[in-house]
């Protein structure tokens, strides 16, 4: 692939709405700098920003003070998707100027009103930005991948967490149930369990004692007229 949108990015000291011309980028923010333009009072560093950084205008402002909070400080490490937005205005007429359509750290889309005009506000949406899937590590050829591990590198509970897990179920419901399963295990995987085994005893007997209590049982004689 020849990329010719490199061929035609501004010359400047800040992304611009043409370097989003062949499409939308996400970015990972480094960090967060107070400017001394007061049109453009903070500057968004990202990696691999070759010293252009992220200046985002007032209403993209309003829209990270609503999402990530007032404090640049904390942005580091967070992401957010850009593109560029043709019907962006000034001095009446369109330009083009950018705008934020997914951010991370929200689990569902956040709409606001922004100032379009003095006289107009119009719903803004901000949708969640998918966790970033990290590659899985290369195992070597005829090597697999470690117990609860995929080769896609999604983390998968591996026999031992599946059997322990079982274990706390059952032990929630008392030392009986508890013990009856430990009773259906092969020797070698009830020693295996031993090693959460203070931790089974403690979650049975609290089963235990919530049983006893919880029973409503019968209201002795005299208490049955009251």
């Amino acid at each position: 692939m020849i990329d010719i949108s490199q061929t035609v990015a501004p010359k400047s000291d800040q992304l611009n709405a043409d370097d989003l011309i062949g499409g939308p980028r996400t970015i990972t923010v480094t960090r967060v700098s107070k400017m001394k333009e007061p049109d453009q009072p903070i500057a968004i560093y990202f990696e691999g920003d070759g010293g252009k950084p992220y200046k985002p205008g007032k209403s993209m402002r309003r829209v990270l003070l609503r999402i990530w909070g007032q404090d640049g400080a904390t942005y580091a490490g967070r992401r957010m998707t850009l593109y560029r937005d043709d019907a962006v205005q000034f001095g009446g007429a369109a330009v083009g100027g950018i705008r934020i359509s997914h951010m991370s750290g929200i689990s569902s889309a956040v709409t606001m009103a922004l100032t379009v005009t003095r006289a107009s506000r119009k719903p803004f949406t901000v949708k969640p930005l998918a966790e970033e899937r990290r590659p899985a590590l290369e195992q070597p050829k005829g090597e697999a991948a470690p117990a609860g591990e995929e080769q896609g590198g999604t983390r998968q509970p591996g026999p031992r967490e599946r059997m322990f897990a079982a274990a706390r179920l059952e032990a929630a419901k008392g030392s009986d149930a508890l013990r009856a399963f430990r009773d259906g295990l092969p020797e070698r995987a009830d020693r295996v369990l031993d090693e959460i085994g203070a931790e089974l005893e403690r979650i049975a007997a609290g089963a235990d004692v919530a049983d006893d209590d919880g029973f409503p049982g019968f209201a002795p004689a005299d208490e049955q007229a009251a």
